[in-house]
């Protein structure tokens, strides 16, 4: 039977990023570039800018009330990114 090459690819690469230490860097900005998969059309659109700086997401928006909702949601963002990316890769998330 052969090996998938996908799976040995995918072994071979995350192997890889464990060797290098860059799992964590990798993850964030897989975030950042599926944010509007994650976060739906309507945030992404208004987002400007997305950014880690020691382990702190940084979003950057253009609506002033999209702000103060997510603000309110603070906690169920940071559960939604948790989700995505595993637990302790993002300590908090800064509205901008």
């Amino acid at each position: 039977m052969k090996d998938d090459p996908i799976k040995s690819f995918r072994s071979a690469f995350q192997h890889f990023l464990k060797e290098e230490n860059l799992e964590h860097t990798f993850k964030q900005k897989q975030l950042i570039a599926n944010w509007e998969h994650i976060m739906g059309k309507t945030i992404a659109s208004r987002t400007s800018k997305l950014f880690f700086k020691d382990n702190v997401l940084y979003i950057k928006l253009t609506s002033a009330p999209l702000k103060n909702e997510m603000q309110v949601a603070k906690a169920q963002i940071l559960g939604i990114i948790e989700k995505e990316l595993g637990r302790g890769e993002v300590v908090d998330v800064r509205l901008l």
